[in-house]
């Protein structure tokens, strides 16, 4: 599956926001490692550098596409590395005193396991950090999964259609627990207000292109690949109308979780 840096970018400002709001929580005076798990372009890891200056900064990414972008945007920092793998089978070299994700784990199957073992990545007193989007009953995902259930596309797209593994809030805290001192937790939904492009794509359709939309069109052929995107910008259109000014409101979900790791 290929990452378009520049598509994912396209809305940095309302993206960047979330990484924010779960930095702004992190209690960490002088952490010497930050692992970033999910990196990808590396925009969300500068901020983790200049609030740890002094920290070696780790970003785990996947995407080829998305790493080649951030090692670009930090040639000759020797605080920040790069690190190409799957967050399904990656192990860091230590435990990290900061282990920060900001909309990457909502990918990784199986939260009951997957976050008990990123919390053992995390040094005695220590904190995980990590925002995932919690979209699946938007209208943007309900009419991508009414495309995709349609005869024409339900076998192509079987194995991509997304099945999400974001829990309820308080099953993070049981997750957790054993092993936190401090556990919070919580969801907040941004209203964004996305500009019109000027290219004729609906708003909405350019956000979940870079994202949401990405493994489907993977599963496509090129061919294949406008007869989808026009059918779920059909769909898109009708449940994201535009405002006079040809702007759209989006409004976004999303569940922090920040965990302060046990002294022992």
């Amino acid at each position: 599956m290929s990452w378009n840096p520049d598509q994912y970018l396209k809305y940095s400002n309302e993206r960047v926001r979330p990484a924010l709001d779960l930095l702004a929580r992190v209690d960490a005076e002088a952490p010497k490692t930050v692992l970033d798990l999910g990196c990808g372009a590396g925009n969300v890891t500068a901020l983790l550098a200049q609030r740890w200056p002094d920290a070696r900064i780790v970003g785990v990414d996947n995407s080829t596409e998305m790493l080649a972008k951030a090692r670009a945007s930090t040639a000759g920092d020797p605080r920040r590395e790069w690190i190409a793998a799957d967050l399904a089978t990656y192990v860091p070299d230590a435990a990290a005193n900061v282990v920060y994700s900001n909309a990457a784990l909502h990918w990784q199957p199986n939260h009951s396991q997957l976050f008990p073992r990123i919390f053992d990545w995390v040094a005695p007193r220590g904190v995980l950090a990590v925002q995932m989007p919690n979209q699946l009953t938007a209208p943007s995902h309900v009419a991508i999964a009414e495309v995709v259930a349609a005869q024409k596309w339900r076998d192509r797209l079987a194995a991509a259609r997304e099945q999400t593994p974001v829990l309820q809030t308080a099953d993070y805290f049981r997750l957790l627990s054993t092993k936190a001192r401090t556990i919070d937790a919580w969801v907040t939904e941004y209203l964004h207000v996305l500009p019109a492009g000027g290219d004729g794509v609906h708003p909405v359709v350019a956000w979940i292109k870079g994202t949401t939309l990405t493994p489907y069109l993977a599963a496509l052929p090129q061919d294949m690949q406008r007869a989808f995107m026009d059918q779920v910008s059909q769909r898109i259109a009708v449940a994201y109308p535009t405002l006079p000014d040809g702007r759209v409101l989006f409004p976004f979900r999303r569940i922090f979780v920040v965990a302060t790791r046990a002294s022992q």
